[in-house]
């Protein structure tokens, strides 16, 4: 019989709890609070090939889900089927995502566009993207428990059914970029999304209800590098180098150190910070650069980076965030006809031009603007010149055939 997902509740039983094993920075907890065997394998299988903590994160929220949805089903994990990974994947897509406080699930507003920014709101619904993320996770945690056999012997998420033989790109033109001809069976098409950018005069408004030395250094670094918030809240003190403007970086993907340039008034502000700062906190060269302005004292995390930026945008009405800098950043190097693409690819650690070439797409502010002035052309262009002073309306009417008064 058909599972009747429409009468089915999924209990939030079970957790992602954060350690401070740097073996095991993450372990998913049942709901009797012992540690998920399986979970905790293929975890330090992703550790093992290099991916950072915060995707081992990401990796056991799309894990907690799914066994979540088990345990509602009565469904043990190595016996799950099409069936299970099918419902679960029409479950994600219609149901509600579980909200921290109840008295904002529903409403109204949800989803709906910014009135300063135009971004919309987040939707009550689970986004494409973590249902498209959720797919590929648990396709790639059924196939190391089928290597390892420990799991099915079937994947319950299986690829499309568009390839049953033969190779993918099998047929490839080396002078065209290469396609997705295998992906998920369940898993959604999410549409391409153009990057967001700040417009010069809303970033200085959200730049003046900054409260702090700290936070204007934060915000003007982001803005002048392009950095990821995690690569430039995990830098030292020996990382910053004011004298040649340079501050290093351990990019996200490749881990590798680099450094990147900001503006002269992104280290004014990081002086001033500093000096606030100076006796109070570590200053060695290993020490965070980064810290909490109360006692206790306290490396800055990004959580409390993002409640900073959060009470910036509250006066604003607006609903920018952090990664925004980055695409703002990147707008600005990549609009300026004197900077090559390329020197914008390294700025920003994109290991493909095609991933930075997104930036040289057209903001909608601009689009609206310019086609509003085509339209204004336009009705300028329709209207018929009017005729000079001194002549009399009725002889030309006789001349034309028309009224030019």
């Amino acid at each position: 019989m058909p599972r009747d997902l429409a009468r089915l509740a999924v209990p939030r039983v079970g957790s992602l709890q954060a350690t401070e094993d740097p073996f095991e920075p993450y372990r998913l907890l049942d709901p009797d609070g012992s540690v998920v065997v399986p979970v905790s394998a293929y975890l330090g299988e992703v550790q093992a090939c290099g991916r950072s903590v915060a995707t081992q994160r990401s990796y056991g929220m799309d894990l907690l889900r799914w066994f979540r949805f088990l345990w509602a089903v009565g469904v043990p994990w190595d016996q799950a089927t099409r069936v299970e990974a099918r419902d679960f994947s029409r479950w994600i897509q219609i149901s509600d995502k579980p909200r921290r406080s109840p008295s904002r699930s529903g409403t109204a507003s949800a989803g709906a566009p910014n009135s300063v920014t135009g971004k919309p709101s987040p939707g009550a619904k689970y986004a494409t993207s973590t249902q498209a993320h959720s797919e590929t996770v648990l396709r790639a945690f059924y196939d190391f428990h089928l290597e390892t056999g420990d799991g099915p012997m079937v994947n319950p998420f299986p690829l499309s059914r568009e390839r049953r033989g033969g190779r993918g790109n099998a047929h490839h033109n080396p002078m065209e970029p290469f396609r997705h001809e295998r992906t998920g069976r369940y898993r959604p098409k999410a549409a391409e999304r153009v990057p967001r950018c700040i417009p010069d005069e809303k970033f200085d408004q959200l730049f003046a209800q900054l409260a702090s030395h700290r936070d204007r250094a934060l915000v003007a670094l982001w803005i002048s590098t392009g950095a990821r918030a995690a690569e430039l809240l995990g830098a030292t003190c020996r990382d910053a180098d004011p004298g040649q403007q340079l501050i290093t970086v351990i990019r996200k993907g490749s881990r590798r150190m680099q450094q990147v340039p900001a503006s002269p008034d992104a280290f004014v502000w990081l002086r001033l910070y500093q000096a606030q700062m100076h006796g109070l906190v570590p200053a060695g060269g290993d020490d965070p650069l980064w810290w909490t302005l109360r006692r206790p004292f306290r490396r800055l995390s990004y959580h409390a980076a993002r409640a900073m930026f959060v009470r910036a945008n509250a006066v604003l009405g607006s609903n920018w965030t952090i990664h925004d800098l980055r695409h703002s950043a990147a707008y600005r190097m990549a609009r300026d006809p004197r900077m090559p693409l390329t020197d914008v690819q390294w700025v920003l650690g994109h290991a493909l031009l095609s991933t930075t070439q997104r930036y040289l797409t057209p903001l909608p502010a601009d689009v609206i603007e310019n086609v509003l002035a085509f339209h204004e052309r336009r009705q300028r262009r329709e209207q018929p010149p009017k005729p000079a002073a001194g002549y009399r309306p009725e002889s030309l009417q006789i001349l034309f055939g028309e009224d030019r008064s």
